[in-house]
């Protein structure tokens, strides 16, 4: 038996701990000053979802007062956001953005194992929201396409032990665990096929023998698993999986309820990277998203794949 509130209650006093690494400063400013905490950046935002994660449990225990503090609290990403360069950025503690900035750079810039570029992109818990924050859609997806074309060049990693040429395609870190959400954000966009077009190359280039980086808690595995399925839990804490292009042609899933789940994907091949449809038990999915009750009530999911990208 799992005790819920007990569990809850737990994370409620761990976020309120003042003197927890940057807790303080965050509960104080509502983001992690730079001057005052090293890699501000990338503890505001994880603090930010972490919060929301609370609020996600308040709210199915009923508890409305627990759920609404750290709902509000779960929207201070929006604190170290700099309209004027387009990147979440390190903010000193008189509210004025650091200007010694370098979005590129993965040392000293506010974001621990990662550059703005990447770890910049982590807002899990409202990604709608960050689109609109960096311009829309088309512009979001183009600096989606920077990032996975664009040149990083040594200097820019040399000094970060956990970021190595091998785990890089263009300026997306894949061998490292802050940006494994990113590939499937074009699913937010008006181009979910780029999502797949990327997963697929991904999974290709990036696990021969051995892995490209760090298999931190397993992500780098768990990755490869979700993503040879087919979905990945972009926003774990929802009920939301993003689609993305299963190189599995079939899987069988045996659930912890007793039931079973059969994946497969028709008309797999190299080149069919693209998906046509998605039925979950014969009904056709709308958008770009499976729910976890597609998955827990077991079945069959069919992914109709073709070598045509479909928007």
């Amino acid at each position: 038996d799992f005790d819920t509130l007990k569990a809850m209650k737990a994370a409620v006093s761990t976020a309120n701990v003042p003197y927890f690494d940057g807790f303080g400063e965050y509960i104080q400013y509502h983001y992690v000053p730079d001057d005052l905490s090293h890699s501000s950046v990338s503890k505001t935002l994880e603090f930010a979802y972490n919060d929301w994660c609370i609020a996600q449990m308040a709210n199915q225990l009923d508890d409305t007062a627990v759920e609404k503090e750290f709902f509000t609290r779960s929207t201070y990403y929006r604190n170290v956001f700099n309209p004027a360069t387009g990147f979440m950025q390190p903010r000193l503690a008189n509210g004025h953005f650091r200007k010694d900035f370098d979005p590129l750079d993965t040392h000293g810039q506010g974001f621990i194992e990662g550059n703005a570029w990447n770890y910049g992109l982590y807002v899990p818990q409202n990604i709608t929201e960050m689109v609109q924050m960096m311009g829309g859609k088309e512009r979001f997806s183009r600096h989606l396409d920077s990032l996975f074309t664009m040149e990083l060049a040594d200097k820019y990693i040399e000094k970060n032990e956990d970021i190595t040429r091998d785990g890089i395609i263009g300026n997306y870190v894949h061998g490292n665990e802050p940006g494994h959400h990113i590939p499937y954000l074009y699913n937010w966009t008006d181009q979910p096929y780029k999502t797949q077009e990327r997963v697929r190359m991904i999974m290709e280039t990036m696990y021969g023998p051995g892995l490209c980086g760090n298999d931190d808690a397993g992500q780098m595995s768990a990755w490869y698993v979700f993503s040879c399925l087919g979905f990945y839990p972009v926003t774990p804490g929802s009920d939301k999986y993003a689609i993305g292009s299963p190189l599995a042609e079939e899987a069988v899933i045996h659930l912890n309820n007793g039931k079973t789940l059969t994946i497969k994907a028709e008309n797999q091949s190299p080149e069919n990277v693209y998906v046509k449809q998605v039925l979950v038990n014969g009904k056709a999915v709308k958008g770009n998203f499976l729910k976890h009750s597609d998955i827990m009530n077991g079945g069959e999911i069919i992914f109709e794949m073709s070598d045509a990208p479909k928007n």
